[in-house]
């Protein structure tokens, strides 16, 4: 039995950390988001950091992906911007997976 519970305790440990991993990886993705968003409207450095930040927070809002292409989508738009939704998307799809691989190296 003590093998049967050694396997579970390490199962739920790596659970645990994929957990982890992901959710430092949306949170880097957001951030890169941001930037990358940032740098399409015009903003300087410092605005883009502050917006980066708060693309991060907007994720907060509820569950899923949605809250964060709503906010730039809506952020686009007020800056006089026409973005598609499949390139915002798209965008979010390529900078997740830059995000799991730096999350992963350890970055």
């Amino acid at each position: 039995m003590t093998t049967f519970d050694d396997r579970e305790k390490a199962f739920e440990a790596k659970y645990a950390l994929d957990q982890d991993q992901e959710f430092k990886a949306v949170a880097r993705r957001n951030r890169l988001l941001g930037l990358w968003a940032a740098e399409k409207m015009g903003l300087s450095a410092e605005s883009g950091e502050e917006y980066a930040k708060a693309v991060v927070r907007a994720d907060f809002e509820q569950p899923g992906d949605d809250d964060v292409f709503r906010k730039l989508d809506q952020d686009f738009r007020g800056a006089g911007l026409q973005v598609s939704e499949g390139e915002i998307r798209s965008k979010m799809d390529e900078l997740g997976s830059i995000a799991r691989d730096q999350i992963r190296a350890g970055d």
